[in-house]
């Protein structure tokens, strides 16, 4: 689900944060994806006939050429993707599981009844609300981009800013056929943007609602950046809030969720190692073709793209190769003066005439 209406409120209120961009400029780029949400994508959209493709032994295949050829698409534009998988839940989060459990019982009987009925439309929509949606990557993510191991999350999710990640980028594994600009969020900028502080940004998350527990009811985006801005935190807000006229549940886990996005649980960014090398093929082949029926043709020709792709993209970009030094403003005054004094004797002197 990541953070409601977060999108829409930065574009109120932080705009400077968000630029758009073409994927070609992000040559060089090391990526961290968010596995899941791909997958859960492709699920959702690679459809035969209202139904998920399958192999012959009834197995969904629908995702995997589109990772596929996502992947290519990505390594033809000279981004080294990393691909972080989801792990266990965390606990927190077994309200907002157990939610979507029901909705997916529902959903279940209603694509039976749709399908008796032979309503094409209805066994559309609840195929897509069968598919189970992504979990925790995003935590990860967002620590491989703090710990420099890659510059950016690719993600659709919001909280990934909410777990810090420095650079976001939306779209980036969006439908390819959309032809959509890439958006690139600056956590920093939205910080500033805001005028808020790492700790009001995260409780100002909470307040507009994340999976980990609800969110105070009539209380919207606007209300909540301004209680925010006003009170600092959540715990402020709690104290100050006229609970006649909204809402606060009795188990409400702020606290915890709040602790939650400050110190997720995730692997130490320090004992990865990441490595791009050249596909296997004869085990994409096998994969792929044999255990997937998919056309040994296509595959083929998808990993001759890649390896081609891949040759192409191990050049650096320009800014990796140089460093920026900060100065005192006393140090750059002084430079400034250096060179206007140079400057001076260089026309004093002017040039010397030929005899």
């Amino acid at each position: 689900m990541g953070i409601k209406g977060l999108s829409q409120l930065l574009a109120d209120h932080a705009p400077g944060c968000l630029k758009e961009s073409e994927i070609k400029n992000y040559f060089g780029r090391k990526v961290a994806v968010d596995a899941s949400m791909c997958i859960y994508q492709f699920l959702i959209a690679v459809r035969q006939d209202g139904s998920q493709l399958t192999n012959e032994d009834g197995e969904t295949t629908s995702h995997l050429m589109g990772m596929f050829y996502r992947t290519i698409r990505m390594v033809e534009n000279g981004i080294k993707p990393v691909y972080v998988f989801d792990g266990k839940p965390p606990e927190m989060k077994s309200g907002e599981l157990e939610k979507r459990k029901e909705r997916r019982s529902e959903a279940q009987k209603g694509l039976e009844q749709a399908t008796e009925a032979g309503d094409t439309e209805n066994i559309e929509k609840f195929n897509r609300r069968l598919v189970k949606a992504p979990c925790e990557a995003e935590a990860q993510c967002a620590a491989l981009v703090k710990a420099g191991k890659v510059w950016a999350t690719g993600t659709e999710d919001m909280d990934s800013l909410t777990f810090g990640s420095n650079v976001v980028l939306r779209h980036l594994t969006f439908s390819e056929a959309r032809k959509m600009p890439i958006k690139e969020y600056h956590y920093n900028r939205i910080l500033e943007g805001l005028g808020l502080s790492q700790d009001e940004f995260i409780d100002l998350c909470i307040l507009l609602g994340c999976d980990y527990c609800e969110s105070i009811r009539g209380i919207g985006p606007k209300r909540a950046i301004d209680l925010i801005k006003q009170h600092k935190s959540i715990d402020e807000i709690v104290k100050h809030l006229d609970t006649k006229k909204y809402t606060i549940a009795d188990d409400w886990l702020y606290k915890e969720a709040r602790q939650l996005f400050k110190t997720p649980e995730v692997a130490d960014p320090s004992t990865l190692e990441l490595k791009w090398t050249e596909p296997n093929e004869e085990e994409l082949i096998d994969f792929m073709v044999t255990q997937k029926q998919f056309s040994e043709d296509r595959i083929r020709n998808g990993i001759k793209k890649l390896t081609k792709a891949r040759s192409g993209s191990t050049q650096g970009r320009l800014d990796g190769f140089f460093t920026v030094i900060s100065s005192s403003p006393a140090t750059g005054k002084r430079k400034a003066e250096d060179a206007k004094g140079s400057a001076k004797k260089k026309a004093k002197g002017g040039f010397k005439r030929g005899k």
